[in-house]
């Protein structure tokens, strides 16, 4: 049961905006004063009224057992807001009372984001002192510069191309160490409001490769944290208006998800809505302003039941962790820059978080789309939940966009038994003018970017989710895992594994592909990383290398082929011909293809004796994915005996299938499988377990031959039986 909504409208959204910083941490220290559990909760009265001869009364603490702390602790991992009929069933489990509970869960999530303020005031401390002794350094080198004619200060055209670079590191050593200082001035010392980490990869590092013509091709990975962490949140005269654009937009994604004729007009065949831009404008003749010149429109609907409870999809939706996990295969990079609202106390009603993020196609071959928008949360008296996004690109007049969103989000309606039905709108403006040509379709057909794929996605996730959650474990479906842990441990590594893949599989900014051409063949893209103090990650230098093409072959086709351990020796060059045998398999989905999979390769090779592999496939109406990774046998008998995955190095590799496109005898109306098939082909290989060391070119040669080789037997393979 939810508290009344505090955010009723534009008035009082404007009258946060203009709060001071003290009256917004109110609620907070609220929450945190009440999260005290006690037998008794102790009165303190205030500054005037309290006798300093008087000693307070002594709080009475209730000591919670070993046993009711691990349960709590297990049980916070999975849900750190549960609500009352969770507190209520938790509570006559371990004979707690209710409110009891609820203290408990409040003093731990307390402590959790008092844990990170220390970690985030730490680090902008140790960057702060760091940036002023590489300042003092540089100024010294300049002080000491003389004119070598008059013995004097050098001027500036008398100084040496290495004095002038100095002075330029300098200039911007300078505005580093402001900008940091302004951060640490703000928050050091201070109550900090709750902040949502960015989802990046492991630490990397640019990487001299120094061969020849190539080293000033190669392209490097880089830290998307760091890079989205470059984009300045909102300033103070910008959010009254960032509040306005965000109640306008909620209005406008209501009335669209709601909307029929014209705005929606109904085809004959499959079922499938055309937007009316002409009826949109007349509707809604404010927004955001004009399309850019160049630009195009997009827009879709798409509903769905899904396997979750409301609240839990509103809170994957506003953690921008949870929401790029979720949908991993769609967003590439994600950043919450500021949280102007953090809702009511105990949900997300009301919040409102200024946000960046870069939504891509498993391919290099089609850029992505980075988006600098208002998210805004709202609960409405009927009960249903609604979540926008609208774009801000016009605050930051400078910066050159291809695509801005127009009102785009989801409706969620509860429904019984833990489910929900959701009702996407998504609604862009574009210039895509550089997606490549075999792309083009697919692109325009709205399944790479629309409502179809979000919802198609989430309602996938959902399955998989529900079945970590499950217990009813059959030993005949599992086979080596033992326990409800190890089943847990081996999704959560798969998790990880496909987040891995899909974060370097596409066109993002955060890294740089560089294209290796060859005579009749499809270009294969490369780029370097080099891997240190990475737990998931072996360290070293890793070549990750892919290529994407068409084949004539549905799509379902090609998926099963790739995805069947019985066809895996006629494209994996790896296995060496060996026998894979399926050690153990979990179905996290209602198609047969959702699954993860642990291989065994039994090859003749003595070296590859005995390699493991873990695998997970996943299908959907708008693609498919078969990712794997080869894992060391001592690592995952850990993680198959419930131990944490987390350690567990892992490189994937795998593929992305996607439609090709509408076919002409749908009459434009997209149908996966119709044609053929957009396949993406993407390996990481460890070319040198030393992080310092060249990158030599025969290792690129290696990887290309590899990449191509597998290619063409994948080709043979699936076009001859499609014969």
């Amino acid at each position: 049961m939810f508290q009344p909504n505090m955010f009723d409208g534009h008035h009082h959204l404007l009258e946060m905006a203009h709060k001071s910083p003290e009256n917004e941490m109110d609620p907070i220290r609220d929450e945190e004063y009440e999260s005290r559990s006690g037998t008794d909760i102790m009165e303190v009265p205030s500054g005037d009224e309290q006798d300093p001869n008087q000693r307070p009364k002594k709080k009475r603490y209730h000591r919670h057992t070993q046993l009711q702390i691990q349960e709590m602790e297990s049980f916070f991992n999975e849900c750190p807001h549960p609500d009352d009929k969770q507190r209520k069933e938790l509570g006559r489990r371990l004979g707690l009372e209710p409110l009891q509970v609820k203290f408990w869960f409040q003093n731990k999530r307390t402590q959790m984001k008092a844990h990170h303020e220390r970690h985030e005031n730490s680090q902008l401390r140790n960057d702060n002192e760091k940036l002023r002794a590489e300042n003092i350094r540089y100024k010294e080198a300049l002080g000491n510069a003389t004119c070598p004619n008059c013995g004097g200060p050098a001027a500036i055209g008398e100084m040496s191309f290495d004095e002038q670079h100095l002075r330029i590191e300098n200039a911007r050593l300078r505005e580093e160490i402001e900008r940091i200082s302004g951060i640490a001035a703000k928050y050091v010392g201070k109550p900090m409001m709750p902040t949502y980490p960015p989802l990046a990869p492991g630490p990397s590092w640019s990487l001299d490769l120094g061969v020849g013509s190539f080293a000033a091709q190669a392209g490097d990975v880089f830290d998307a944290g760091e890079i989205l962490r470059s984009v300045s949140g909102p300033t103070e005269a910008d959010k009254p208006m960032i509040i306005e654009l965000a109640v306008a937009a909620m209005e406008e994604l209501i009335r669209m998800a709601q909307a029929g004729e014209p705005l929606w007009l109904q085809t004959t065949e499959n079922g499938v809505e055309l937007f009316s831009e002409e009826e949109y404008a007349r509707t809604f003749p404010r927004g955001i302003g004009p399309k850019p010149l160049g630009f195009k429109s997009e827009a879709s609907r798409e509903s769905a039941v899904v396997i979750m409870n409301h609240i839990s999809l509103v809170e994957i939706l506003m953690d921008v962790n949870q929401w790029s996990n979720v949908f991993a295969s769609i967003v590439s990079r994600s950043a919450t820059l500021e949280v102007l609202s953090t809702g009511v106390a105990g949900n997300y009603n009301g919040a409102l978080q200024v946000m960046t993020a870069e939504f891509q196609v498993p391919s290099p071959l089609v850029p992505t789309r980075e988006n600098y928008f208002v998210r805004y949360c709202k609960q409405h008296h009927d009960g249903t939940w609604a979540v926008v996004d609208v774009s801000l690109d016009n605050l930051r007049p400078a910066s050159i966009s291809r695509c801005r969103r127009r009102p785009s989000g989801c409706l969620i309606q509860e429904l019984p038994n833990g489910y929900s039905k959701v009702t996407w709108i998504e609604h862009v403006e574009v210039d895509d003018r550089a997606v490549h040509s075999i792309y083009k379709a697919l692109v325009n057909s709205g399944l790479a970017f629309g409502a179809k794929r979000w919802v198609a996605t989430l309602d996938r996730q959902c399955e998989r989710l529900a079945s970590v959650m499950a217990n009813n474990i059959s030993a005949g479906d599992v086979g080596v895992i033992s326990s409800p842990e190890g089943r847990k441990s081996m999704l959560k590594l798969a998790e990880r594994m496909v987040m891995s893949f899909c974060t370097g599989v596409g066109a993002s900014t955060a890294h740089t592909w560089t294209t290796l051409s060859g005579i009749g063949a499809d270009d294969v893209r490369v780029m370097t990383r080099k891997s240190m103090d990475d737990p998931g990650r072996p360290p070293g230098i890793v070549l990750s290398a892919a290529t994407s093409f068409w084949i004539p072959v549905p799509p379902k086709r090609v998926f099963n082929f790739l995805r069947d351990e019985n066809a895996r020796n006629e494209w994996d060059i790896l296995s060496n011909g060996g026998l894979v045998q399926e050690m153990a398999h979990i179905a996290n989905g209602r198609d047969p293809g959702n699954s993860v999979s642990l291989l065994r390769v039994n090859s003749a090779n003595s070296s590859q004796s005995n390699m493991l592999i873990l695998q997970e496939s996943s299908t959907d109406e708008t693609g498919s994915y078969v990712i794997y990774a080869p894992v060391d046998i001592h690592a995952m008998n850990v993680v198959l005996s419930g131990g944490d995955p987390d350690y567990v190095a892992l490189l994937p590799s795998g593929f992305a299938i996607l439609p090709d496109g509408p076919s002409e005898e749908d009459g434009g109306i997209p149908e996966v499988g119709s044609g053929g098939s957009l396949l993406t082909v993407a390996f990481q290989i460890l070319v040198d377990s030393v992080p310092t060391a060249k990158l030599s070119l025969g290792s690129v040669a290696t990887v290309n031959s590899l990449i191509k080789c597998t290619v063409e037997r994948i080709k043979s393979a699936v076009v001859c039986d499609a014969a």
